[in-house]
């Protein structure tokens, strides 16, 4: 059998991505009515971390628990990876040992080494390219929220940065129109959005991005690895904040996510996250049950 990995959105269709999301909301549904559903039961999971975290951490170790299986954390200061042990070597002896593996790191070409070396399942937790399990939970939002985002529109505010780079991926697989404003500089992925020119539209007006959308969203504006970029930052995106004023002129049921942390104040106000349209709270939630729902895809298929 051919072994599935989940590296960015693409390693799925648009009709597995649709499965995955709607498995993800009767799982939701099955934990919250205390539902038996131990599907991993006595499965492993080996969790590599190069960057720090709670969300990814806290979901993919709760979720393995109540599939009945269980999960080891890896850091580099806490195994071989931080003495020098290449991740090809890392990744042929973890998938003798265990059913799946997650990595949230630096470069994806870690992702890419490990997939290539590993005859398990592996998972990109996050890259500094791609954020996938992210957007598995950010569709079910939206679908549990508003129903089917084919059509609509999105808008990007801010970084063109791994979040964005997945956001284009996703307008791909569920054919939903993308509008991203960025300052100069801080584009996504050329090659991303020269292969979805049809779906992807890049401007420099977030006023301009958010008319007719239905969902806005947006991340910090630097993120992990890029903190002594901060303050260049913050001047270079001082009119890229979500504000309540710029959420205006999206449409009036638009929703607002946010993959957090969030800093309030700097590319979203207090404000939006903190009003009733802001799903950032169903939107973390939901990392659990899309990555149970991703989980039971790769093994159980």
């Amino acid at each position: 059998m051919t072994v599935r990995h989940f590296r960015s959105l693409l390693d799925v269709n648009s009709q597995e991505l649709l499965q995955i999301i709607s498995r993800a909301s009767e799982l939701k549904k099955m934990l919250a009515e205390g539902a038996t559903h131990e599907f991993l039961k006595n499965k492993s999971l080996a969790m590599i971390f190069e960057k720090s975290s709670t969300r990814t951490r806290v979901s993919f170790e709760a979720g393995m628990t109540q599939f009945g299986g269980s999960s080891i954390f890896l850091s580099p200061a806490d195994s071989q990876l931080g003495r020098g042990e290449p991740i090809a070597d890392t990744a042929r002896v973890l998938s003798r040992m265990v059913d799946a593996i997650m990595v949230r790191t630096f470069s994806h070409e870690t992702v890419e080494s490990l997939a290539e070396n590993s005859s398990v399942p592996v998972i990109n937790g996050l890259t500094d390219s791609y954020h996938p399990c992210q957007l598995l939970a950010d569709m079910q939002t939206y679908f549990e929220s508003r129903g089917n985002i084919q059509g609509k529109r999105v808008s990007w505010i801010g970084d063109g940065n791994n979040m964005c780079n997945s956001y284009i991926n996703a307008a791909k697989l569920l054919d939903f129109e993308l509008c991203i404003a960025c300052p100069p500089g801080y584009e996504p992925m050329q090659s991303l959005l020269d292969a979805n020119k049809d779906r992807v539209h890049l401007v420099r007006d977030p006023q301009q991005a958010v008319i007719d959308s239905s969902l806005v969203t947006t991340d910090v504006w630097a993120s992990m690895g890029q903190e002594e970029e901060q303050q260049k930052r913050i001047v270079d995106f001082a009119d890229f904040e979500v504000s309540s004023e710029l959420m205006s002129h999206a449409n009036s049921d638009a929703i607002f996510l946010h993959c957090l942390p969030a800093h309030r104040g700097e590319e979203v106000s207090a404000e939006v996250i903190d009003d009733p349209n802001s799903l950032v709270w169903e939107e973390a939630e939901n990392r659990l049950h899309a990555q149970k729902a991703l989980l039971e895809f790769l093994l159980c298929s």
